[in-house]
């Protein structure tokens, strides 16, 4: 079994758009409604889906305390242009990168406060 998708709630559909395809190589294949709903592929094959926050039918804005995504790249380099890359462009993290429970990685806020880790092998 392959999990096929994940769909995220962010408040800027537009802007999650373009972060994912700037900096996590996502390509955007369709926007609907007016930029409500979002499909993006990665480079996997992977689908992304970004949902207007508006559309949640039970009112939750936010995620839990502990929810987040990952990234695995392949190499300490890699992690480390990433998070050069995303401080240069203002991206707040709290820590750079280092140990992670074995891995070598960092955390931080994408676009609509999804807490987000990027690691890799140590």
């Amino acid at each position: 079994m392959k999990l096929n998708h994940i769909n995220l709630l962010v408040t800027d559909v537009t802007t999650s758009i373009s972060f994912f395809e700037q900096y996590f190589n996502f390509k955007c294949l369709e926007i609907k409604g007016d930029n409500l709903l979002a499909v993006l592929r990665g480079s996997d094959g992977f689908i992304l889906v970004l949902m207007a926050s508006s559309l949640n039918r039970k009112g939750i804005t936010s995620y839990p305390d502990a929810f987040h995504i990952g990234f695995f790249l392949d190499s300490r380099n890699e992690v480390t242009d990433l998070y050069n890359r995303l401080v240069a462009a203002g991206f707040a993290t709290e820590h750079p990168p280092g140990n992670i429970r074995g891995s070598y990685g960092f955390y931080f806020n994408a676009p609509g406060n999804i807490l987000t880790e990027v690691a890799c092998n140590m």
